[in-house]
């Protein structure tokens, strides 16, 4: 796996226009890679004003035209993963941010049919969504050791051929504390993202070890 971070040149017009729509960053993440379509999650992140694009891959991807359409020529890296996925142990504690779309399953009292996906509002559900996330994730958090630091909704359109369709969907970032409870489930959660609408910069989650866990 490699970890990759490209800064945006927030002064361009297709980086404004992209992160005004996500479906644009997910078509030129995926044109970074030659082979087939695997597994690969990306998020943005902003600090102190400036953002970057972060993106996780099992591949080395070919960042050199995304650099130059959305940031600046050359600037980008990409680091090995595995010696991070190395260091995770049962009972280790590291410091996490994640950006995710938390959802819920409203079946309106009809339980034979499907339910429609429905986004938590509230923070008190997005603090429960990532809580029991947690449980099937090989992790733990507790309740007062991580935040929601930003909670918005995304609305875009995604072209299909002729046609576009307006996409709405709710990006909820945390930040905190966490402790591993099963690491192999852990890593999978990290390699493979957490929750929906991974294809939109949802499901990435990053972490930094803390002492000795």
């Amino acid at each position: 796996m490699y970890l990759s971070r490209v800064m945006l040149d927030q002064n361009k017009r297709d980086t404004i226009k992209a992160l005004a729509s996500p479906s644009i960053f997910h078509g030129a993440v995926e044109a970074s890679f030659k082979g087939a379509r695997d597994r690969r999650l990306w998020r943005i992140d902003t600090l102190r004003g400036k953002s970057c694009v972060l993106i996780l891959s099992e591949e080395v991807p070919e960042l050199d035209g995304f650099a130059a359409q959305f940031g600046y020529d050359g600037e980008y890296e990409t680091k090995e993963y595995g010696k991070l996925l190395e260091r995770i142990e049962e009972g280790s504690v590291w410091q996490f941010r994640l950006t995710a779309n938390p959802t819920y399953s409203s079946t309106n009292g009809d339980i034979k049919r499907r339910g429609k996906v429905k986004a938590h509002r509230t923070e008190t559900h997005q603090r429960e969504w990532l809580i029991k996330k947690a449980e099937h994730n090989g992790f733990f958090v507790n309740d007062d050791d991580f935040s929601v630091s930003e909670s918005k909704f995304l609305k875009f359109r995604k072209r299909n051929g002729d046609t576009s369709s307006l996409i709405s969907i709710i990006s909820v970032t945390y930040e905190g504390v966490l402790r591993v409870t099963d690491k192999e489930k852990f890593k999978n959660a990290l390699c493979c993202g957490i929750g929906r609408e991974k294809a939109y910069g949802m499901g990435l989650m990053t972490v930094m070890r803390i002492g000795n866990g």
